[in-house]
């Protein structure tokens, strides 16, 4: 039996190769291809074969080994232990793309589902064509839909992409669509809200400062919610609110605050403030959003707001886990350090 030809590999999939090997080897179980003391192929050949690591192909033996979906006798190899190896939830995952943030996500959501789940894991890169064809190639066989969306441009019919998939299925995840309609589920980021609430708690600090002002790339997919919530605590607490959109052309002064989306723009800022010799948290505020480990360190600590991206993967995993339908927004959260 050439069992080789069984096992298949996503060049789109952004989910791990030895997880789609797995899973080809349970497809292959599930659909009678692979009887029960069927011998696999070796490490060897597996990496021969597929032109991965030998680390790759044993991790995905190990992966089923732990299942205890395969055994193996020593000097032998891997052999198929069970037929019983059904996956009673097959997830069709989503990002717009794998930052340090939607690791995050990620990591505790296959966490908190455990081994037996599928997921098959896409990113689209921020690009509305992309996102399109993969929700058009999706197959019928998934029992969860679990998506992000964020674009660099278009965008406009993602609602209509949405709605096409079986709602009962439906997971949004980090942001609300307009015009997504019925019952389905989500874990998500009230950006307005969080914004505002967290810059409120901050008042103290922010005190000390003039002008507030919100770095913001006019390319970026960042909702226009934060912009909103950003203006609407300037205007009520008495602050002049100023968006720029090309930090490089941007003059640093004393008695401003910035606030940086992007961690690129970060880096870029305090470069440009430590040329002027104007001391950080003191003459000049920053805060940057989305809580990183590098952020406590760098310059005795840097302010953040930030969503807790950990709860987030796990809340998504939780309703698939329980099949309850839950619209559910996240903890946002200040971090108050020198840099403001």
């Amino acid at each position: 039996m050439n069992i080789l030809k069984y096992i298949e590999l996503d060049v789109l999939s952004a989910t791990p190769k030895y997880q789609q090997l797995a899973q080809s080897i349970i497809n292959a179980i599930e659909s009678g291809e692979l009887e029960k003391d069927a011998i696999l192929p070796s490490i060897n050949e597996l990496s021969y074969e597929f032109e991965i690591s030998r680390d790759t192909a044993e991790k995905a033996y190990k992966h089923l080994k732990r299942m205890g979906v395969l055994g193996s006798v020593p000097g032998k190899g891997y052999y198929v232990k069970t037929k019983e190896v059904r996956s009673d939830v097959k997830i069709f995952l989503l990002f717009n793309k794998l930052s340090t943030h939607k690791k995050i996500i990620y990591d505790s959501f296959v966490k908190t589902l455990g081994p037996q789940a599928v997921i098959d894991f896409y990113i689209y890169n921020n690009d509305f064509n992309l996102f399109k064809k993969l929700i058009a190639d999706i197959e019928k066989t998934y029992t969860h839909f679990v998506i992000i969306t964020h674009f660099l441009d278009g965008g406009d019919g993602a609602a209509e992409l949405i709605n096409a998939l079986p709602k009962d299925k439906l997971i949004l995840l980090d942001k609300l669509v307009p015009g997504i309609t019925g019952n389905f589920s989500a874990v998500y980021e009230n950006f307005e809200e969080d914004i505002y609430r967290s810059l409120e708690k901050a008042l103290k600090r922010l005190e000390h400062y003039q002008i507030v002002k919100i770095i913001e790339p006019e390319y970026s997919y960042f909702p226009m919610e934060i912009t909103s919530g950003f203006m609407r605590f300037c205007e009520e607490y008495g602050f002049q609110g100023k968006v720029v959109h090309d930090l490089a052309k941007e003059t640093i002064k004393q008695g401003e605050a910035y606030i940086c989306l992007m961690e690129d723009d970060l880096v870029i800022l305090i470069d440009k403030i430590m040329q002027t010799k104007l001391k950080i948290g003191k003459e000049v505020g920053v805060i940057s959003y989305n809580e990183t480990p590098l952020k406590r360190l760098i310059l005795r600590g840097i302010t953040t707001f930030s969503t807790d991206f950990a709860a987030m993967g796990e809340e998504a995993a939780r309703i698939i886990l329980s099949g309850e339908k839950k619209m559910m927004p996240v903890p946002f959260y200040l971090q108050l350090r020198p840099s403001l």
